[in-house]
């Protein structure tokens, strides 16, 4: 870990599940927040060298936009199709300090510990949609984060080298590498997309009509998770955290924009979304669309990509190693199943988990890992977690009806034992 202890680290590069055995009496949680730490730690120090030893003092008007942002209405609100994505010139690349070079300081860092202690006891005790499910997303999105480093040599998620081209990197990831707030603001949605998660789908929500649907309306729980997080790092406790992450109006506003879209994009069901998301995907990067190099074609390209990574990352244990998906898919089974039988679902999921299985990764999770291979940025990783998760289908429709009735005998021992 970074405090140069002898801990090993608590995420398994291999498959990105998170070890949770070696790093002496913590608890469970407070292993996965000092991990989380760990992640958000090195982008800190990239945003603060992305400003340059001369950067200009915090404005005087931040505060005031810090109290106003995000007020005017829902979240959903705030979704824009394309996100404007900072440039940085080769220049202005190249002169760049390196981050290791950089003390972020003893307060931001015990303020960003105590952020992400307190984003973790937010999270409810669900099954499947807990903390340590958010720190799963993270790690996948850590991952393919670090794979597009992989392909040009480096950013703020592994130990940069002497001799990296952040220009090139640049180009090759539409200006995803070499902004460390679009990196930091993505790893940070990941940290806090299903906060305060109540297990139930957002349609039952709307159906319950409960006090947040009155609000949100609809995508109710992702709405959810942002305004809660958000209001929490507005805090006074959080201001030199805060101070790491943005200088500026306009780089607080890019980065409530990043959060506000990423943690949308974790809402697969909505319609609207859906279509919207599919008709730029076909201007962007379908075979037949109009290729045209300039900054808002490189936005857009960068929207998507943004978007299919959290995407893939909320659904990654459908594309990796066989037990990490038939682990999370049982806390998933459970959580539903829990629900049907308190009377928040309208059938029981036992009766189609079988089929509904084959059908997501039919028209949902093999068609996404094609695209994260179409996007064309992801290096390896893309080829590895369609491999997966054509091989976990395939498992799956050999072994899956006898899982199932696994699982039920299992929920029917663990309620005898409460």
């Amino acid at each position: 870990m970074s405090d140069g202890s002898d801990r090993r680290s608590v995420v398994n590069a291999d498959d990105n599940s998170v070890d949770l055995d070696d790093v002496g009496a913590m608890t469970k949680t407070e292993r996965l927040v000092e991990w989380n730490v760990e992640v958000l730690s090195p982008l800190l120090q990239q945003i603060v060298a992305s400003r340059g030893a001369d950067a200009a003092p915090i404005s005087p008007s931040l505060s005031k936009q810090e109290a106003t942002i995000g007020t005017g209405g829902t979240v959903l609100e705030e979704f824009v199709p394309i996100i404007p994505l900072k440039r940085f010139d080769a220049t202005e690349l190249s002169k760049r300090q390196k981050a290791s070079s950089i003390d972020i300081g003893e307060e931001a860092k015990n303020q960003l510990r105590n952020y992400l202690s307190n984003v973790a006891s937010m999270y409810r005790d669900n099954p499947f949609h807990n903390f340590e499910h958010a720190s799963h997303v993270t790690a996948s999105v850590r991952k393919l984060l670090t794979r597009i480093v992989d392909v040009d040599d480096g950013n703020g998620l592994r130990t940069p080298s002497d001799d990296i081209d952040l220009a090139n990197m640049a180009g090759h990831s539409y200006g995803i590498t070499s902004d460390p707030l679009t990196q930091f603001s993505v790893v940070f949605s990941a940290i806090i997309h299903d906060l305060d998660h109540p297990g139930v789908p957002n349609a039952q929500l709307v159906k319950e009509n409960t006090r947040s649907a009155q609000i949100f309306k609809k995508s109710v729980a992702e709405q959810n998770s942002v305004e809660l997080a958000w209001s929490m790092l507005m805090g006074k406790e959080y201001e030199a955290l805060r101070a790491c992450i943005y200088h500026t109006e306009d780089d607080l506003r890019r980065f409530r924009q990043l959060v506000v879209n990423t943690v949308m994009a974790t809402d697969i069901v909505d319609k609207e979304l859906q279509a919207l998301r599919k008709e730029r995907w076909e201007t962007a990067f379908a075979e037949t669309s109009v290729q045209v190099d300039n900054i808002s074609s490189e936005d857009c390209k960068a929207t998507i990509v943004i978007e299919h990574l959290i995407q893939a990352s909320d659904v990654s244990h459908t594309m990796q190693h066989w037990h990490i998906y038939k682990s999370w898919n049982e806390k998933f089974f459970m959580e539903c199943y829990s629900a049907y039988k308190a009377g928040r679902a309208d059938s029981d999921p036992s009766t189609n988990w079988y089929k509904g299985e084959i059908g997501f990764f039919d028209f949902y999770v093999i068609p996404l890992a094609k695209k994260l291979d179409s996007c064309g940025v992801f290096g390896v990783s893309s080829h590895e977690y369609l491999s997966y998760a054509q091989s976990n289908r395939d498992e799956w429709a050999r072994e899956g009806e006898g899982i199932v009735k696994e699982y039920l005998v299992k929920y029917e021992y663990l309620t005898t034992q409460q």
